[in-house]
């Protein structure tokens, strides 16, 4: 567990509107170096819209991201990813059409300290494939493998891309519990290899035993922030993030 160490990013005041619709309101936030960082809220509360201003995705209407110090906020995504920023997504997105082993190829040869060897980065990849139980699906197309499978080779792609940040959004819908379990202790890895975690994610006891701390968004806007204990105990955050009925949940 982080939370004393340097802040790796920072959002300033970030906004995005749709039309009329303001999905990111004004929202100030940091994510402090080596820390796992739950950013909660129910469905339309602007999670996914965050990661994709962080990402570079989506500019941000106002605000300011800085990234190790560096203003990344109207830096295209390429750049961020090569700084050091990946994502993972609400709906899996591997290209579909090649290997398991290829997706990861993919992300080894053009993310951040890339490898210009052909054999190393596939050794590379073969290793991460390895780490998330693949390597006997190296050579099935992504569009073949399970949900589960899809979720842990969508993480194995963003991490060949050597990030600082990894943005994970929603990696445990689907899963069953024994996939639950084994998802929470492989990020548990991930930030003991010193990669800084933010999740996006509706499972309130895997945040509980996960992230060192927690945001909370409501239209946007922050509403509450501190460690997981204490912020899902405010009645707030229980009416407005899970509703009166879930508050037994929380106990």
């Amino acid at each position: 567990m982080s939370g004393d160490g340097p802040e790796l990013l920072e959002a300033e005041d970030l906004s995005k509107s749709f039309g009329g619709l303001r999905a990111v309101d004004r929202l100030s936030f940091a994510v402090v170096e080596g820390e796992i960082l739950g950013l909660l809220g129910p469905n339309g509360s602007g999670k996914t819209t965050v990661f994709n201003l962080i990402a570079g995705a989506l500019p941000a209407d106002r605000g300011r991201v800085r990234f190790s110090g560096r203003d990344i906020t109207r830096e295209p995504p390429s750049f961020r990813t090569r700084l050091g920023i990946a994502r993972t997504f609400q709906l899996v997105r591997p290209l579909p059409n090649l290997t398991a082993l290829d997706n990861v190829l993919v992300a080894r040869l053009y993310g951040r300290g890339r490898s210009t060897a052909l054999r190393t980065a596939r050794d590379e990849s073969l290793d991460l494939l390895s780490l998330f139980g693949l390597s006997q699906k190296a050579t099935t197309s992504a569009h073949a493998l399970t949900l589960a499978e899809r979720k842990r080779l969508e993480i194995a792609r963003a991490l060949a891309a050597r990030p600082q940040l990894l943005l994970l959004d929603e990696p445990l819908g689907g899963l069953t519990t024994t996939e639950v379990s084994a998802a929470l202790a492989q990020f548990r890895r991930i930030q003991a290899e010193g990669i800084t975690l933010v999740i996006v994610e509706h499972n309130v006891h895997a945040v509980r035993s996960l992230c060192d701390r927690v945001i909370v968004l409501n239209s946007g806007r922050l509403i509450a922030e501190g460690r997981p204990a204490e912020v899902l105990s405010r009645s707030e955050v229980i009416e407005v993030y899970l509703g009166k009925a879930s508050r037994a949940a929380l106990q």
